[in-house]
């Protein structure tokens, strides 16, 4: 979709209601959401040239590891026009799915699934980047600052930047050289490992679980490159998917995770690493699966599994390839391994894009240089900022695990548009599970305060620039 003239849609004096910036499935939620409100005036922008969501990631027959469900609309509106199942209309394949009997969609289908609704959305921009945003104090609203200086008003803004990829520190000069890479690219470097005798991946989520199985896989029967699977982790653990564990993935649960002291939510959310890092159980018996028939016949193992090792510095190896100085976590044994190439399966993490410069100074950042976050998903901003700023995906520390999972992206999408309309334009439950959180009404124990409304007047001296987390350069 080529870029247009925004500032021509709307007359210069009128601001958007809400504008988004950055249009991966959760900003994308929204603007589907928000198509059934006509009274809100929205815009969303990405420099994209098209809806893309981690191709370097789209492995042949990895799935989703949430049901087909969690689309766009359905947990808040099934009866929307951008609902999987409407997607499926169009494309006459509501049969074939039907006959299908799977709940769990290929990554594949649900990017195209996401394009279709990108395409067709009249509130959709690509190939539209931000260069910042910054707040008009007379005006009273925000400014989308365009490449070419023009600007777009707008009331509310919700950033849905993505997340950025993580590279231990171990890692940090030979990804700066080019000499690994991060799982991200790996379907554009795959063609670089061909040639690799002895590959290491590093990471035991499930990007690091599909890469391994993707390498398994593609060395078929003959011999191939000696694979090796390093994770930090005491164990190859798969992700919690009882029906009980997955109510952390519920409104109720973020609400309790919200009302609890910071100091507890920043313990809890390490610990909670099988919810939401950890690999699918069925890709894990894949794995198992292929290594199993490697060794068909006797034939010795070509693969190791090494759970509970740190790499704990990473160089160039004298003769080519990379050492790694490892650490068994457990025993404390140290050992050196030599590998030809490494992918870096480590996940990703909330960034704050440089285009937020201009705000930094009204933003309510907590001692860590975080956003603080209220249940609507609104940042904290100085009382006279009176537009709203929300987070897509950027509040893990506010509001638990659930943050990155798609099954809470539509929920979040209408709490962001009933907190902007200032009504319920979309009814949401007032109970989601069955588990109670908390302790028991009566039960003694020391009062947990209230979180507050915000914006809240902390005072200048609550206004720090911090140093983390960096800004994070990117055309957004």
């Amino acid at each position: 979709m080529p870029a247009v003239d925004l500032t021509a849609e709307l007359p210069p004096a009128t601001p958007y209601d809400l504008v988004g910036i950055g249009l991966g499935p959760f900003n994308l939620s929204l603007a589907a959401l928000a198509d059934a409100v006509p009274e809100l005036h929205t815009l969303f922008l990405d420099a994209k040239p098209e809806f893309s969501w981690h191709p370097g990631l789209m492995v042949d027959g990895a799935t989703m590891q949430v049901p087909y469900l969690a689309d766009l609309v359905s947990l808040v509106d099934p009866t929307s026009p951008w609902s999987f199942l409407a997607y499926l209309r169009e494309h006459d394949r509501l049969f074939p799915f039907y006959f299908s009997e799977q709940s769990h969609l290929t990554r594949r289908e649900y990017e195209h699934y996401c394009r279709w609704a990108a395409e067709r959305l009249p509130n959709c921009r690509f190939a539209s980047p931000v260069r910042a945003v910054s707040w008009d104090a007379p005006a009273q609203v925000f400014r989308v600052v365009l490449p070419d200086g023009r600007t777009v008003p707008a009331r509310n803004l919700v950033l849905g930047v993505g997340t950025a990829p993580v590279v231990p520190e171990a890692f940090a000069e030979l990804h700066r050289a080019g000499l690994v890479h991060h799982a991200e690219q790996y379907l554009t470097v795959r063609h670089e490992l061909s040639g690799a005798a002895d590959i290491t991946v590093v990471g035991s989520g499930q990007s690091g679980a599909e890469v391994f199985l993707d390498l398994l896989r593609r060395r078929g029967d003959a011999a191939g490159p000696r694979l090796r699977w390093l994770t930090r982790t005491r164990a190859i653990a798969p992700m919690e998917y009882s029906k009980l564990g997955l109510e952390h993935f519920t409104p109720d649960y973020t609400r309790y995770f919200h009302a609890l002291p910071e100091e507890a939510r920043d313990r809890l959310v390490p610990a909670q690493w099988q919810l939401y890092k950890a690999a699918s159980a069925d890709t894990l018996a894949e794995i198992h699966a292929a290594l199993y028939d490697r060794t068909l016949g006797g034939a010795a193992p070509d693969a190791e599994i090494l759970p509970g090792t740190e790499v704990t510095a990473a160089r160039p190896g004298p003769c080519g390839g990379l050492e790694l100085s490892c650490r068994h976590r457990e025993t404390g044994a140290e050992y050196l391994l030599r590998t030809d190439a490494a992918v870096l399966a480590t996940g990703h993490a909330a960034r704050r894009p440089a285009l937020l410069e201009p705000l930094a100074e009204v933003i309510d950042w907590d001692e860590q240089g975080r956003y603080r976050v209220d249940l609507d998903h609104r940042v904290g901003l100085w009382p006279d900022v009176t537009g709203g700023l929300y987070v897509q995906n950027a509040e893990l520390h506010t509001h638990g695990v659930g943050t990155p999972d798609l099954g809470l992206g539509a929920h979040r999408a209408a709490t962001i548009l009933n907190a902007v309309a200032g009504r319920p334009v979309y009814r949401l439950p007032a109970r989601t599970a069955w588990t109670s959180f908390g302790a028991p009404a009566g039960a003694s124990r020391p009062t947990v305060p209230a979180a507050s409304p915000l914006p809240v007047p902390r005072g200048l001296t609550a206004f720090s620039r911090p140093t983390w987390p960096p800004a994070v350069s990117a055309d957004l």
